[in-house]
C-alpha cells in the first residue's frame, strides 16, 4: 500500500508492512537531498544517524488505544578521509564502504526490510494503524553540533509521521 509524506525535504514515497517467515518486515523508501550543511559535516568526518521509527496501535473502542509495536532502525553514514571511502552501518548488522556520497545514501533512502515484530506479536485478522517517520538523530551528535543543530536549520532534517492501515496476516 503506497504512501507519501513531505516535511523539511524528506519524502514517504513507499511503507508496506510484509508478513514473512522471519516475522512482520517494514518495506519503506525515502526520497531527500542533504542539505549543504550536512554533507559539510560529512566530508569534514562527522557522523550521520539517521533513525527509522515505527509504531503500530490497534484501535479499542473501550480504551485507548493498544501499543503493540515500537521500533527503529538506525544507519550511520560516515567518511574516512584517510581511505576517501564513505560507510554506511546499520544498527545490529550490515556494514557496507561506497566510493560516493550518493551511494552510500541510497541504503538511507531504501534501507532494507527489517523485522519489527516476531511472527506471533500481531493478532491474525486485527486491523493496526502505523505510523512511520525518518529523520537525522541529533542527540548522537557531538555535543557541539547538538547545539549547532537546534539553532540551524539545515540540521532540521526529518519528515512527519505517515499513516497508513495494516491487516495482519
Amino acid at each position: 500500500m503506497p504512501v507519501t509524506a513531505r516535511a523539511e525535504g524528506v519524502d514517504i514515497t513507499s511503507a508496506a508492512v510484509e508478513n514473512t517467515d522471519e516475522g512482520y518486515k517494514l518495506a519503506v523508501s525515502f526520497a531527500f537531498d542533504l542539505t549543504r550543511g550536512l554533507e559539510d559535516a560529512i566530508t569534514r568526518g562527522i557522523p550521520l544517524y539517521f533513525t527509522t521509527e515505527v509504531q503500530l496501535t490497534r484501535p479499542r473502542w473501550y480504551w485507548f488505544d493498544e501499543k503493540a509495536v515500537s521500533a527503529s532502525q538506525t544507519i550511520r553514514i560516515s567518511y574516512n578521509v584517510l581511505t576517501h571511502q564513505y560507510h554506511a552501518a546499520i544498527s545490529g548488522g550490515l556494514q557496507q564502504s561506497f566510493g560516493s556520497l550518493d551511494d552510500a545514501m541510497s541504503l538511507v533512502r531504501r534501507p532494507p526490510r527489517w523485522v519489527i515484530a516476531d511472527k506471533g506479536a500481531l493478532k491474525v485478522g486485527a486491523t493496526y494503524n502505523v505510523a512511520v517517520r525518518m529523520g537525522l538523530d541529533v542527540t548522537r551528535l557531538p555535543k557541539p553540533f547538538q547545539v549547532h543543530a537546534l539553532n540551524s536549520s539545515d540540521w532540521r532534517f526529518t519528515s512527519d509521521w505517515k499513516h497508513f492501515i495494516y491487516k495482519a496476516e
